[in-house]
């Protein structure tokens, strides 16, 4: 019908149509701008009861404090001086994350005043009203409570993106809100992180200084370059506070440029901002106060941690014994720790283990399944974290050895007890019961360190013949002391004489001679060089060089007859040696 003059009954359809399409893209857009309506309201309740949390473990150390100064004691007073400079740090934290809740709400009021709103009629749960309850000063980290389901144009999204990012996506407008709330957040999250890990425990002074992270592209990578920042060269951090500093830090990260729509390099503020609707907006807005008093809750309670025991809940003990090692000769002394380990059965412990898998946590303990190396020692470490009643999990580290017993048993031929001259002759010692590898000693031969077919050895040399060598084999047990296996003794034997592996040699052509030990070489592919010799042929003698034997040396030689040849010949680490063999002379 496109171009034909339209019946008043199908234009009625056509504009009916229009009407139902706009009625159904209004109420998808109501939908979308109640779900914003609805997020907001849950992260301001979320905000309330990190305020509360935060504040309730505030209150109990101000409660510790009074009761230790109530008690007058020596012992007392200092844990009251301890809990007061704690909440000295409590209260700068405190202070720094006030003025970003502050900025925040002077933001919100200022972006729904722009949109026309009613921001001045203040009704505590009236549905019409926007404002429930102002920011009040005397209460300063508590957010105004708002009710975004009274604000008229929940789609304006002009004002939002105008005031907090400016004109264009990609260039921040310097005197706009958004660009004031970004510095106080990074700010006050390199000054909470400061706050809590800068502090004196007796003569031990910590000090942490934080800067500017925020390009990573994975949380892991984030992960990686905030804890080598905590760590690093400058800081003392107390090792126990490391992860709780690491996630307080991490958790208040955003990633400060990326692609947003197309676009390469828009900042956090754009990407978030850009055409967002009001109360999208101002749920975003909401959502950083509740990072910040997340943050504050768990840097009071890793304050709190220091001066308190009240931290962790536990339900269940059970008894738990070590020895002071795992490996113990006939008749060792050793001692053993024996301690009630206390532990929560609805909260197992978590572990990130440096080495092998985690199987199941179960009953307080946590298994992992390891491989044990060929032999040595093997050092485990990893970090084992509990819940504490906050939902805060506490990392601690652990580290604990283990040794590796070889796998032995022995026969042994001793009239076979033989080291041979001119050669390495590689040993491999064995004993049980030890820590780390044994210890070998020699008198009359020279030792070296050696790996052969993975097994790890000594090459043992000696110099001369028809002798005997002692070798004593020892290690340290458990304890550090010194235990002996006892002495052995190897004779000494001459290096195995090559021979000549050809019995014939020409009179027409050149003949190449060979070195070899022979089949029954318990040595293995020996090789040798043969560097010359000689022939005799009658009463004539005739040298010759390398290990090529000239024909025309055997000019005067009668076929069928053997002459007499000496061959000079070397092994690869052994001396010059001269064999004598009796060759038969061919045409």
């Amino acid at each position: 019908m496109a171009g034909g003059k339209e019946t008043p009954r199908q234009k009625m359809i056509g504009m009916m149509y229009l009407v139902l399409t706009a009625l159904l893209a209004l109420n998808v857009s109501k939908q979308i701008l109640d779900a914003f309506v609805a997020i907001e309201e849950n992260i301001q309740r979320s905000a309330l009861t990190q305020l509360e949390r935060g504040n309730a473990s505030k209150d109990e150390l101000r409660t510790s404090m009074a009761d230790a100064l109530a008690q007058k004691t020596p012992e007392m007073q200092q844990k009251a001086e301890k809990i007061k400079r704690y909440l000295s740090l409590i209260d700068l934290i405190d202070k720094e994350a006030a003025k970003v809740i502050k900025e925040i709400d002077d933001t919100k009021l200022m972006l729904m005043q722009k949109a026309g709103e009613d921001v001045t009629t203040v009704a505590d749960n009236d549905e019409k009203a926007i404002i429930w309850k102002m920011y009040d000063a005397k209460d300063p980290l508590r957010p105004a409570r708002l009710n975004l389901m009274a604000i008229q144009a929940k789609d304006q999204f002009d004002v939002p993106m105008h005031e907090l990012v400016g004109a264009d996506v990609k260039v921040l407008d310097e005197s706009k809100k958004g660009i004031v709330i970004w510095k106080l957040y990074n700010d006050f999250r390199k000054k909470v992180v400061e706050l809590a890990g800068s502090y004196q425990e007796g003569e031990k002074k910590y000090s942490v200084k934080a800067k500017d992270i925020n390009d990573f592209e994975t949380n892991m990578e984030l992960e990686k370059k905030v804890r080598a920042m905590i760590t690093g060269s400058g800081n003392v951090v107390n090792k126990e506070d490391v992860e709780a500093l690491v996630g307080i830090y991490q958790e208040l990260t955003k990633k400060e440029i990326a692609k947003h729509h197309e676009i390469d390099g828009v900042h956090w503020l754009g990407r978030t901002f850009d055409h967002a609707p009001m109360v999208g907006a101002l749920a975003s807005l909401s959502s950083l106060q509740l990072e910040v008093l997340s943050a504050r809750a768990k840097a009071i309670n890793l304050l709190k941690s220091k001066v308190t025991t009240g931290q962790f809940s536990f339900n269940k003990v059970v008894g738990m014994a070590f020895p002071s090692s795992a490996v113990f000769n006939p008749g060792d002394e050793f001692t053993m720790t024996v301690f009630m380990g206390a532990f929560d059965s609805d909260k197992q412990p978590l572990v990130k283990p440096d080495q092998g898998t985690f199987v199941e946590a179960k009953d307080g303990k946590a298994t992992i399944k390891l491989r044990a190396p060929q032999q040595g020692e093997m050092k485990l470490t990893g970090q084992v974290g509990v819940a504490d009643k906050s939902g805060d999990v506490k990392w601690m580290p652990y580290e604990t050895k283990i040794q590796v017993g070889q796998k032995a048993g022995s026969i042994s031929l001793p009239d076979l007890n033989v080291l041979f001259t001119e050669w390495d002759n590689f040993m491999v010692p064995v004993a049980s019961g030890i820590v780390g590898e044994p210890s070998l000693s020699a008198s009359g031969a020279s030792m070296s360190r050696a790996t052969k077919n993975g097994q790890k050895g000594f090459n043992v040399k000696v110099g001369v013949p028809n002798k005997t060598v002692t070798f004593s084999l020892s290690g340290k047990d458990a304890a550090g002391k010194s235990v002996s296996f006892g002495t052995f003794t190897y004779k000494t034997k001459k290096f195995p004489d090559g021979k000549c592996t050809i019995s014939t040699i020409s009179k027409t052509s050149n003949t190449r001679l060979r070195v070899s030990l022979g089949q029954e070489s318990l040595f293995g592919d020996i090789s040798f060089n043969v560097l010359g010799g000689s022939v005799t042929v009658g009463n004539d003698i005739f040298s010759f060089s390398g290990d090529v034997l000239p024909a025309n040396l055997l000019a005067k030689a009668k076929p069928g007859r053997d002459v007499v040849v000496l061959i000079d010949y070397q092994r690869s680490g052994g001396q010059k040696r001269t064999l004598k063999a009796g060759l038969t002379v061919k045409p």
